[in-house]
């Protein structure tokens, strides 16, 4: 069995359930104050990725309809001394969730099936069902009292491949490629590329490989040339640019990909069956953070890792994409703790909550 993001660090999530605070206290670098511009922001991000051990991150904001900032920092290939820019490639781990959960609420607006059929529907059969739904296995509730409690699991997620591809008798490469990758004209976008499904998306494969930053992990002061992963489905695999997921992200504000009520579906956080209001969505985190809604997601798996944030109320959206697992290896982002990524709240303090320009 394919373990994804989520699964292979639940021991480490599953303490820092029980004391979240002190996970994060203890690990997690930060810088004093915020940055009060973007080029503040830039030089900030840079200390903080040789802090993290990362080394090459792209990095960008949108607001509105417009990418207003993207770059590239440190090395997308150390060994030839190349640095990523916004157009470079790199894994996304568990972003693609919410790809897949833009796939599940149009099926559902289209009738295709609904957030509360049984997965038994589909042919999944997970052992000890007690009447599991799509919804359960969308928004991270399927374990234990189906509804109750959240538990964030990649290979729960996982399913919903089966669920998708029994519904509609299509794969999830095909639907991803109709009903995201080509309307939105993301054309650096595709399903890993060590996959059998990248060859859905019809792109130069040689060409694509070459635009991928080189996989690293951090050793102390030094770095290890690391193999990605080479799985594919609606938990993780997707590959993308920071400007790709950017437009990707203004999409998504509008009409153009989802209508209002696709988007309430998607974005609607889940509330347990004791009545209590559950940090996740479909594919996405969606929390109250300081009162101001904010949808997230991270990506955590073998040297990769990712983050994205959106703001709905300001039309502004973060995206950082790394090379290594240190955008998210150190911290509890799997518990809902959004606040405990340094490089999260570098983008809260400066352009969310404080008065930050966008200049």
């Amino acid at each position: 069995m394919v373990m994804f993001p989520g699964t292979l660090k639940a021991a480490v999530i599953g303490a820092c359930l029980v004391a979240s605070s002190a996970c994060s206290d203890a690990t997690a670098p930060g810088l004093s104050g915020h940055a009060h511009n973007l080029s503040e922001l830039e030089q900030r991000l840079d200390t903080l990725r040789g802090d993290l051990g990362i080394p090459g991150l792209a990095v960008g904001i949108s607001e509105g309809d417009n990418i207003v900032w993207a770059r590239g920092l440190g090395y997308a290939n150390i060994e030839d001394k190349k640095a990523p820019t916004p157009a470079t490639d790199f894994h996304l781990a568990s972003l693609t969730k919410g790809f897949a959960g833009v796939i599940l609420v149009k099926l559902v607006s289209q009738g295709v099936m609904s957030l509360d059929d049984p997965v038994k529907k589909f042919g999944v059969n997970i052992p000890g069902d007690a009447g599991i739904t799509v919804r359960h296995l969308a928004n991270m509730t399927s374990e234990g009292t189906p509804g109750r409690n959240f538990i964030y699991n990649g290979d729960r997620y996982a399913l919903l491949q089966q669920v998708i591809e029994s519904a509609t008798g299509k794969s999830f490469a095909l639907l991803l490629k109709e009903q995201i990758l080509q309307p939105l004209s993301l054309s650096r976008t595709a399903p890993n590329v060590a996959s059998s499904s990248f060859a859905t998306t019809g792109l130069d494969h040689d060409a694509f490989l070459a635009n991928l930053a080189v996989g690293y992990t951090a050793n102390g002061s030094s770095f290890t040339r690391t193999t990605y992963p080479t799985s594919f489905g609606t938990a993780a695999g997707l590959i993308s640019t920071v400007e790709d997921m950017l437009t990707y992200a203004i999409a998504l504000n509008s009409d153009r990909l989802l209508s209002a009520a696709e988007r309430t579906m998607l974005f609607q956080p889940a509330k347990s069956t004791n009545g209590s209001t559950l940090p996740y969505a479909i594919g996405w985190f969606s929390q109250n953070i300081r009162g101001v809604e904010i949808q997230w997601g991270y990506g955590y798996w073998i040297a990769n890792s990712s983050l994205i944030i959106r703001v709905p109320s300001k039309h502004r959206t973060f995206v950082a994409l790394a090379n290594s697992d240190g955008l998210s290896s150190r911290f509890p982002l799997g518990s809902g703790d959004l606040e405990s990524s340094p490089v999260a709240r570098e983008f809260l303090e400066a352009f969310v909550f404080g008065d930050a320009i966008l200049q």
